[in-house]
């Protein structure tokens, strides 16, 4: 799965690496969190766009988002067929930005935080569904899931699941408003090359979502002391608030 990842290189990298129209300032994020405000890339007929999506799916047919779980992650195997997804997989498809995410391994009792990113810093073109959900009162939310699929072998020593990482040619195919035909969707569900990433063993901070600052991506040694406090204020899984990015 996918629970936390990280938004760390420069707005104009981004914008260069995903080719949108928008021009967004941010700063950097470390510790990106589910129900958060998160930016997705978007294509329709007119070209490549940056929006922003609460993370955390909900399909337009949830009839009480308090009583629908909270999809941060869509299984890549099952898009096709589960209704949840479906509808998205074939008109909403979408890329988050991210350079980096954490995975955890157990070490005895512990679980030791782990970063996952590009050998070469580029930007990490995660593959996501997104979906605008309408309430009873007309109140609209754009929200969005990672697709996982089977880790590769760098991922798999820690973890059996990674997010479905895309090449720059995939991410034209993924993106592409023109084409509804679900088999070729699904043909970009896979692991991403071996050596495209690298694994750093990182801070227990990471484990708390009020952590967000640079020293979270820094090596450490494994394992690396007791876990960190929790936040004394997380967030609510049905805070659906679209909200500011940063």
């Amino acid at each position: 799965m996918c629970g936390r990842f990280a938004i760390t290189l420069l707005p104009e990298v981004y914008r260069d690496f995903f080719d949108y129209s928008e021009r967004p300032d941010f700063p950097a994020r470390f510790n990106i969190a589910p129900t958060q405000p998160v930016p997705i890339v978007v294509e329709d007929r007119g070209g490549r766009h940056f929006q922003l999506v609460r993370w955390g799916f909900l399909p337009e047919w949830a009839k009480d988002p308090k009583d629908f779980p909270l999809l941060v992650n869509a299984r890549g195997e099952t898009l096709d067929v589960k209704p949840t997804f479906k509808a998205a997989l074939k008109r909403r498809r979408c890329i988050f930005l991210a350079d980096g995410f954490y995975e955890w391994q157990r070490h005895g009792g512990l679980s030791a935080p782990y970063l996952i990113r590009r050998r070469d810093r580029a930007p990490l073109p995660m593959a996501g569904l997104w979906e605008t959900y309408s309430d009873a009162s007309g109140g609209e939310i754009d929200t969005a899931a990672i697709i996982t699929t089977d880790a590769n072998g760098v991922v798999g020593a820690i973890h059996d699941r990674m997010p479905v990482i895309l090449s720059k040619e995939d991410m034209a195919a993924w993106l592409d408003p023109t084409n509804e035909r679900t088999t070729d969707a699904m043909r970009l569900v896979r692991p991403c090359p071996e050596d495209w990433l690298e694994m750093v063993p990182v801070s227990r901070r990471v484990n708390a979502v009020a952590n967000d600052d640079a020293g979270l991506m820094e090596a450490v040694a494994v394992p690396e002391g007791p876990p960190a406090a929790p936040a004394k204020k997380r967030a609510s899984r049905n805070d659906d608030a679209q909200g500011q990015l940063f």
